[in-house]
């Protein structure tokens, strides 16, 4: 048992963050009869949680949500929350690099280029991006996510492949949705979200959640979202869908 002083020495916290966390519900501790809080040596395993989520990005408000409602048993966090840790760094790593590379361009007295300078923004941008898909999807959606090498290239082939078939599917809800056209469409539809899921239960998962709830999404990406939006067009997909079955 340990006094709020002796267990934010033996966790390197402040006595007020304990406090703070105790007040949000994250951390309760036991009370003596005089009303001081109480600690156990095993209140240090949902601390290092804690900590460990909230190095990652996520909101006091979410942790408290997914602790309580996975009660997850250290031997089975800590795996997961090394996978988000270890992507993070590769991520810092890459931005690093590319800033590297800039500063040795400019010590030769030449500007960096424009595929430079475009791979830093690539990169500052997918740590922005990090922040916000934290919203949706879950640590080990998230360590699959940043383990695939997903280029800006890709991205744009798959949006034009989005861009036609939603074309293709506007141009066809008058038909049945068990018709062969209207089958073949679905397929497509179908292969463009196996693409990006794998088939993974978790990644498709937050893709569903992204796609309920998009006000989350950085203002740019609701924007590029906004030709997708239509629907008529989804409900036409998810009848074709079910005719299929």
């Amino acid at each position: 048992m340990f006094q709020a002083q002796q267990f934010a020495e033996l966790a390197g916290v402040t006595v007020r963050t304990l406090h703070h966390y105790d007040r949000l519900g994250l951390l309760r501790p036991r009370r003596t009869e005089s009303g001081y809080r109480i600690y156990r040596e095993s209140d240090l395993e949902r601390l290092e949680q804690i900590v460990a989520l909230k190095f990652v990005g996520l909101p006091l408000k979410r942790i408290k949500t997914r602790l309580d409602r996975d009660n997850f048993e250290l031997a089975e966090a800590l795996p997961r929350q090394r996978l988000v840790l270890e992507a993070k760094r590769k991520l810092i790593d890459r931005a690093i690099q590319a800033i590297e590379d800039a500063e040795r361009t400019l010590a030769t007295g030449q500007r960096p280029d424009a595929a430079i300078l475009k791979k830093i923004i690539e990169v500052i941008e997918m740590q922005d991006n990090a922040q916000w898909s934290e919203q949706y999807y879950s640590e080990e959606a998230l360590a699959k996510l940043k383990k695939r090498e997903w280029t800006p290239e890709m991205q744009e082939e798959t949006t034009k492949k989005w861009t036609a078939l939603f074309r293709d599917v506007e141009a066809a809800l008058d038909e049945d949705p068990a018709s062969p056209k209207s089958q073949a469409l679905a397929a497509r539809w179908g292969a463009l979200i196996l693409d990006f899921t794998g088939g993974d239960p978790d990644i498709t998962k937050g893709l569903n959640a992204v796609w309920k709830d998009p006000s989350n999404l950085p203002a740019e990406t609701q924007q590029n979202m906004k030709p997708y939006s239509n629907p008529k067009v989804h409900e036409f997909i998810q009848k074709a869908f079910a005719a299929g079955k």
